[in-house]
């Protein structure tokens, strides 16, 4: 009884001498944790930061090494936003239905591909060979295209699996005669005499690039994801108005030249705030269908174990408060 009547005594000691600092605080803003690996598509969200569009607000950009940590950590609940390819998304899906696509970032259309030593010169040529590949992200999806082409199984080669940190040493070293990978890796790759042997040009509009965010924050956090997506195309807008400066400060977290890095936007399309409401809402129905042909292929070769309803995850809710 002493403990508990000294303890009201000191919190209402506590209470009158403190009403001020206790009235005049402020709760603490919970950041929106964005998730993005390294790839061209993603760096506008990080000239946005670097050109203050996101200061004094709750973002917070994270790097990620891979898609398969970025999947990881929005699964824990480690990041809100997540930067990931529409396959992957259709992974996460199995297990979030609640999950929904905010923003098209971009079209892959060269920048994804398949790299091999220069004296394996056709896709048949790849039968028995050491193939790098991060197998649980878009790399599985590129390969299996890449299979079909070849006219080849999966037994027929053999899958290194590989990060993408890991990509370019173990093509140096010899330790793969090939790997599926993308931009900045590529242009890395060339430069050191690799051979393109398929890229996602040949597969156009297979490979797209999405923010996503699970229905509960697509409520609660409305207005930061707004402020999200409103940087998003203001640093488009800076890019288009101040290519060098933009590609300069872009190339850094790439860790290409700029103009490396202005020869790889030239591998994507970029869909501007217009086109990407017409596909959310699908007022233009080429995504969703698209997205359910890429739904097909991932059962057929059994990368998804299940159908997934694709009406719901497309969301124009956020792009339709942006002007």
């Amino acid at each position: 009884m002493k403990r508990r009547h000294l303890l009201i005594i000191g919190l209402g000691i506590t209470s009158y001498l403190l009403p001020i600092s206790i009235g005049c605080a402020q709760a603490p803003i919970n950041p929106l944790r964005v998730g993005a690996n390294v790839w061209p598509g993603y760096e506008p969200l990080f000239l946005a930061k670097n050109l203050g569009y996101y200061q004094g607000s709750a973002i917070e950009l994270r790097n990620y090494p891979s898609a398969t940590e970025i999947s990881q950590a929005f699964r824990n609940g480690d990041i809100e936003v997540a930067a990931l390819t529409m396959d992957e998304t259709l992974l996460l899906a199995q297990t979030n239905p609640d999950i929904r696509v905010i923003l098209i970032t971009d079209f892959s259309n060269g920048a994804d591909v398949l790299m091999s030593k220069p004296e394996i010169k056709t896709l048949q040529n790849l039968k028995g060979k050491k193939i790098g590949v991060e197998s649980n992200a878009v790399g599985g999806y590129l390969l299996s295209r890449v299979l079909d082409k070849a006219g080849l199984l999966l037994t027929d080669i053999q899958v290194v699996s590989l990060g993408v940190s890991e990509h370019e040493q173990a093509y140096k070293q010899n330790l793969i005669d090939a790997v599926v990978t993308f931009e900045p890796v590529r242009s890395k790759l060339l430069e050191a005499g690799a051979k393109i042997l398929f890229d996602s040009s040949q597969i156009p509009q297979e490979i797209i690039d999405v923010l996503v965010v699970r229905e509960p924050i697509l409520i609660q956090r409305q207005a930061d994801l707004k402020v999200l997506l409103e940087g998003w195309f203001r640093a488009l807008n800076y890019n288009q108005q101040n290519p060098l400066d933009a590609a300069q400060q872009m190339a850094i977290r790439q860790q290409v030249t700029p103009e490396q890095f202005i020869a790889s936007l030239k591998l994507l399309t970029i869909p501007d705030r217009q086109k990407n409401l017409e596909l959310l809402s699908k007022t233009d129905r080429s995504l969703l269908e698209n997205t359910q042909r890429l739904l097909t292929v991932m059962l057929d070769k059994k990368l998804l174990e299940r159908s997934i309803p694709l009406e719901p995850l497309l969301n124009e809710k956020i792009i339709k408060t942006i002007k």
